[in-house]
């Protein structure tokens, strides 16, 4: 049981630490955390390839970690570099659709990650708190939507 406690108070931490729920009270992080998983990788370690079922998202507690596509001629581009408090694999979590890249740990990282499961088990077990967290996820990736539809006019 201490090892599940402290697992908790680490992720409640990283949780409070990350500016996607900024805005989410301490309880609500202390609630939230025993929903959520740490996921520690290896460098070069695959978290999730472009066109997987999307289960789960994560937060980048350490490391960093590279965001790839494919292009046209099938092989990876590297599009983006996470570091440290950025998320990632959100629509994943609220829609389970396929994965629209792919994702490798391009250090070692510790992350937190949550499924789609356990956001599903924490909507019905503790609705108040599931509803904040779901609304930091639409938000962050309304902010994406918007950056990227900045990005095509210019």
């Amino acid at each position: 049981m201490a090892n599940t406690t402290s697992t908790n108070n680490e992720i409640r931490i990283i949780l409070m630490d990350s500016l996607l729920f900024k805005n989410l009270l301490p309880e609500d992080c202390t609630a939230a955390a025993g929903y959520f998983s740490l996921l520690k990788m290896q460098q070069g370690e695959v978290i999730f390839k472009e066109g997987d079922a999307g289960t789960f998202m994560c937060i980048i507690q350490h490391g960093n970690v590279s965001v790839r596509r494919l292009d046209l001629d099938n092989n990876e581009v590297e599009v983006a570099l996470l570091r440290k408090g950025r998320s990632f694999g959100e629509m994943a979590v609220l829609d389970g659709e396929r994965r629209s890249a792919s994702c490798v740990a391009a250090t070692e990282c510790q992350m937190v990650s949550l499924g789609k499961d356990s956001l599903d088990k924490m909507m019905s077990e503790s609705p108040r708190v599931a509803c904040k967290v779901i609304r930091a996820l639409a938000v962050a990736l309304s902010k994406r939507l918007r950056m990227a539809d900045g990005q095509k006019v210019s």
